[in-house]
């Protein structure tokens, strides 16, 4: 049987990044999380983590760190069910994948009022976060993808609406005769990272082919919508995040009218579900309130 303080170990070293990190966040000393972490290893016969700036886990420390998240949720049930019969524990740790702009915009408010459990958040593109489901690297994502993941469960959340937006000084530098093909093969556009294919997909819906641009990296939804205030290129953006830049006029519609839908799906492991009922409620009554709805 495994011990469970030593996995608790292994998974606050391999969440934080290092030995230091994990003994502040138990509340021991880095010596004794090294103790427990090699101990363990010593036990199963197998390296767990991969000492480095940051620390990583191998294929089989992943294994085991999800196993030590999944069994903290069904104990945060199994305490919800039985109360004071099952002794409190520590925190679990819940590790969801999502992409910037839904932590931007309206994620981050269907976990507030969640007590009892912590989230790391691992971001990463809307159509690849449904990837780390898969490979068992978290509990569950918000994805594009509208599934099924492989004994996991799903629902549709709603559409995420984009613009594509640009100051009124790009607008007259870049597009004086409106934002045509040989114009958009010049203006500089924003890109999120090379996941990112927002822009190359209303670049198609609106002109029926793909168009080479130049493009500017900002990794960052807030850093998008600065760098088309500041002049800086064009970017499909949130339309909950301009809005009022819009109705402001410091920002404008490249193309009025013209819309970018991307539908969202909440998928979870069906391993942790009862650990994660709450959760996912509130993320789908959050969903429904700040997502455009069929």
């Amino acid at each position: 049987m495994l011990d469970y303080a030593l996995l608790e170990a292994l998974a606050a070293v391999v969440r934080t990044g290092s030995f230091d990190k994990a003994a502040q966040e138990i509340g021991v000393t880095p010596s004794a999380i090294s103790q427990r972490v090699k101990l363990l290893e010593e036990r199963l016969g197998t390296g767990l983590v991969v000492r480095g700036q940051p620390c990583t886990a191998t294929p089989a420390g992943k294994r085991l760190c999800r196993h030590a998240e999944e069994v903290g949720l069904m104990e945060h049930a199994l305490r919800g069910e039985l109360g004071g019969l099952v002794p409190p524990g520590p925190a679990p740790t819940v590790r969801i994948a999502v992409n910037a702009d839904s932590l931007a915009t309206w994620f981050l408010p269907a976990l507030s009022g969640l007590e009892g459990r912590l989230f790391d958040l691992v971001l990463d593109d809307e159509s690849n976060t449904a990837e780390w489901l898969r490979r068992g690297e978290v509990s569950a994502a918000v994805a594009t993808a509208p599934g099924p993941v492989q004994g996991c469960g799903t629902r549709a959340l709603g559409t995420q609406t984009y613009i594509a937006t640009a100051s009124p000084a790009f607008m007259r530098r870049w597009f004086p005769d409106g934002a045509d093909e040989e114009a958009l093969r010049k203006a500089p556009c924003l890109t999120f990272n090379n996941k990112d294919a927002l822009q190359d997909r209303w670049l198609v819906e609106t002109f029926g082919k793909p168009i080479r641009r130049p493009s500017h990296w900002i990794p960052s939804s807030g850093g998008f919508v600065d760098g088309a205030l500041a002049g800086l290129g064009w970017g499909m953006n949130p339309l909950s995040m301009v809005t009022a830049h819009l109705e402001q006029g410091t920002l404008v519609a490249m193309r009025p009218g013209s819309r970018l839908l991307v539908p969202l799906y909440w998928h979870w492991s069906r391993a942790v579900e009862k650990g994660l009922k709450d959760i996912t409620a509130s993320i789908l009554r959050t969903a429904r309130e700040r997502l455009a709805q069929d």
